[in-house]
């Protein structure tokens, strides 16, 4: 898309007519389209002819939502956030609820693991990103933890559980063949080193092989929420 373009008021960008497909423009169309695309093409679907023709409109016509396709970017990237946080919900404890959230953050993000790669490292500044912060520090502010406690707990959290998301998408959106290598590269050939030249890899080697065929996100997070309530006890002390 061309930076240039003018971007339609919202109040002005319903379209007149349906569709070839029947269906009404609308960015919340564009949106899902454009991530239901990236999911199958990776970045490349991210063009104005491809959205168009899923669409079924004249491929100017998105001109009337997003100025260019990074900004559409950033709507798909505010729309998994909006995803989680629509289906999440707090108990009051902060532990409890920070470690629900993580959970569901890394879960949703590896339902579109090519958009994950797409979308994980960047600050779409939308309404969704925007409640997701202010949700994650009044979960901490909440809890008793002083405010540069929080904002850096915040910070900590949401960079680990992102930076987890985007390294397991990888793996997911290799090809089946070299997916597999990566998951046999354990048992075949870790799990075979000899104790004499590898004593730590052969007297660990059941352990290793079950641990690292799972994401390692799930222990990070209790490590970084273990870390959080020795803090907390701290300050309070």
């Amino acid at each position: 898309m061309n930076a240039s373009e003018r971007v339609v008021p919202e109040g002005a960008r319903r379209r007149r007519r349906p569709t070839k497909q029947g269906v009404v423009l609308s960015e919340q169309l564009i949106v899902e389209t454009a991530l239901r695309l990236i999911g199958e093409h990776g970045a490349a679907a991210l063009t104005v002819r491809r959205l168009g023709a899923a669409l079924g409109c004249d491929p100017s016509a998105l001109y009337r939502y997003f100025r260019d396709t990074d900004e559409l970017l950033l709507a798909v990237a505010d729309e998994l956030i909006g995803r989680t946080l629509r289906s999440w919900r707090p108990t009051g404890e902060w532990r409890a609820d920070l470690r629900s959230l993580g959970l569901r953050m890394h879960a949703d993000y590896l339902t579109h693991p090519q958009a994950a790669l797409l979308t994980c490292a960047r600050v779409t500044g939308r309404t969704h990103e925007i409640r997701s912060v202010e949700v994650i520090l009044g979960v901490l502010r909440g809890a008793g933890f002083p405010d540069p406690e929080a904002v850096r707990i915040y910070h900590v959290f949401v960079d680990q559980t992102l930076s987890f998301a985007a390294l397991d998408a990888s793996t997911l959106a290799l090809p089946e063949q070299a997916r597999a290598q990566e998951v046999q590269a354990w048992p075949e050939i870790y799990a075979r080193q000899p104790a004499d030249t590898h004593p730590n890899i052969a007297a660990t080697a059941p352990v290793l092989v079950a641990e690292m065929g799972r994401s390692g996100y799930p222990a990070a997070l209790e490590m970084v929420l273990a870390a959080a309530a020795a803090r907390l006890q701290h300050v309070r002390r």
